[in-house]
């Protein structure tokens, strides 16, 4: 499986950056596209500056005026506040929140999506308070004319236009501040939210999924074409674990730990995958080729679908540029980000993006060519009998065991040759193509094996990627034996994450040749800490 520890998203992607000066495109390090052409967008940069361009309806570009342009204009009160999400709705209004937990609104304003107590138009960011004072909002999301947010402790708040009941108060009247969506919701906790044009979903810690507004294409999934004014549990995904839900217009996606994705509600442009254009009111899964799902992507804006694979195929389907693709289609783009780009209509994220620069990429593909290379090395491993050409600057510029290892009192600064021991050749050779390239290309078995070598060099980082591509690569087969490396190599996130792979899986977990190899320490422990979670209550 490919990981990489970083998004490699193209700026040139997107045509409303196309005028920008190369300069300025270098220093990006986040951006939105929104509008209803795609036609206005927000930059951050590295220096944490806060830019605005386009056409700016409403005053969407919340630079305190009506004036558009192709020019980034700085947003100054926004400028080194460590802009951590970003949502936009189709009138449009914007919503961010920082890095201290701060919600600021502007735009249109006519439903009281702003969350202000108006109906008055936002030219500039103002920061919305009511309801929210102590609380640290960490995520927000818009439908077409409503805005939800989410807290650091999982509560949902929500404001704006309600005909459908897509605020979730219970009623279809508007609400003009923030309000706690409490009913069914309670106390659990909420770890993400997604909106379609007049309906909101989330997602709680345990993996269920709830659906409220409008219901009239079944894109609330559960089960009728019956308005919702309060939070409905998706009964359908009850047996699943989701951790990533979206929302398209009309129509939801949901993603399972096993990487299975499930689609519902409108499909006349085949924005469900499903092969035909019948709207759904129950998750179906989809897609049942393709292998496993790491990734889901839409946005209220259109009718396109995207995911990508564990071994990083893109695909897409729906309304992809006038034409209605009914079944996932591989692409040859590298992010689920590239297809929305290209292919929807408007040109919208679906996400705030990260950029790379260019010079970025120049260094990169220059190591990638130099790794392995007879012509250019000065240093050869011997792993299992095979060689690897490595050049010893690059080794000691990027790890600093090999910075060790190279001081002229070590023996092995003098050698050739170095030969390794301790270590198999895919994992010693993945290693060290990760110092050149950043990415890992192993499945998640033999992830565990550089797991395993980064935590002996002390690589942080690597140690990172590796539990990421072993949580990508989690089943009821190998979970177990997954969870037994987590304990042995300390890695503490990876371990609970397994463990609670297990635990929600535990009927069949139990039932695998991995598990009946764990040993008995690590068995009983299993069987208090389930029990501890409530696995055996009557």
């Amino acid at each position: 499986m490919a990981c990489s520890n970083s998004k490699q998203l193209s700026v040139e992607r997107w045509p409303i950056f196309s005028l920008l000066d190369p300069e300025f495109i270098s220093s990006i390090k986040q951006a939105c596209v929104f509008g209803s052409s795609g036609n206005e967008a927000i930059v951050i940069t590295q220096d944490d500056d806060v830019y605005a361009l386009g056409s700016n309806c409403s005053s969407c570009l919340g630079v305190g005026d009506a004036q558009s342009g192709l020019e980034p204009r700085k947003i100054d009160i926004l400028c080194k506040k460590k802009i951590v999400d970003i949502g936009y709705g189709s009138g449009p209004h914007v919503l961010v929140c920082t890095d201290n937990g701060d919600l600021y609104s502007w735009g249109h304003n006519g439903y009281s999506q702003l969350g202000n107590g108006s109906t008055n138009q936002g030219l500039s960011p103002q920061l919305i308070t009511t309801n929210l004072i102590g609380r640290k909002v960490v995520k927000v999301a818009c439908g077409s004319h409503h805005s939800l947010a989410l807290t650091l402790e999982g509560e949902v708040f929500a404001w704006g236009y309600n005909n459908c009941g897509q605020v979730g108060s219970g009623t279809t009247t508007n609400q003009a501040t923030p309000r706690k969506v409490a009913a069914c919701l309670g106390t659990r906790k909420v770890t993400e939210i997604a909106c379609g044009q007049t309906s909101s979903m989330a997602l709680l810690d345990n993996g269920e999924v709830y659906g409220w507004g409008y219901n009239g294409n079944g894109q609330l999934g559960v089960g009728n074409n019956v308005n919702q004014p309060n939070p409905c549990r998706v009964a359908a995904l009850q047996q699943m674990i989701v951790v990533q839900i979206v929302c398209g217009y009309a129509h939801a996606m949901a993603l399972t730990d096993e990487g299975s994705v499930y689609a519902w509600g409108a499909n006349s442009y085949g924005q469900l995958g499903t092969g035909n254009k019948a709207n759904l009111v129950t998750p179906t899964k989809i897609a049942l080729d393709k292998g496993r799902f790491v990734e889901i992507g839409a946005t209220h804006y259109n009718h396109v679908s995207s995911a990508v694979t564990q071994t990083g195929k893109v695909y897409m389907w729906g309304q992809c540029r006038g034409q209605s693709i009914t079944s996932p289609m591989e692409t040859r783009f590298s992010t689920v980000d590239d297809a929305f780009a290209c292919f929807s209509m408007p040109a919208v994220t679906w996400r705030p993006l990260s950029f790379e620069t260019d010079n970025f990429y120049t260094i990169e593909r220059h190591l990638r060519m130099a790794f392995d290379n007879q012509e250019t090395s000065d240093l050869k491993f011997m792993v299992e009998g095979r060689v690897v050409h490595v050049h010893k600057a690059v080794l000691k510029i990027r790890c600093e065991h090999f910075r060790s290892m190279f001081q002229a009192h070590w023996g092995e600064d003098d050698k050739d040759v170095i030969e390794i021991t301790q270590f198999s050749y895919p994992v010693y050779r993945a290693f060290l193509e990760y110092l050149y390239t950043d990415q890992v290309d192993l499945p998640p078995e033999d992830a565990i094996g550089l797991l395993d070598l980064a935590n002996s060099y002390c690589e942080q980082q690597l140690k990172k990627l590796c539990e990421r591509i072993i949580k990508q690569g989690i089943t009821v087969e190998n979970a177990a034996m997954l969870l037994a490396a987590a304990i042995k190599y300390e890695a503490r996130d990876l371990e609970e994450f397994c463990f609670r792979f297990c635990f929600n899986h535990m009927t069949a977990v139990t039932q695998t040749e991995a598990f009946n190899k764990l040993d008995e320490q690590t068995v009983k422990n299993f069987i208090l800490k389930a029990a501890q979670r409530g696995a055996f209550k009557y």
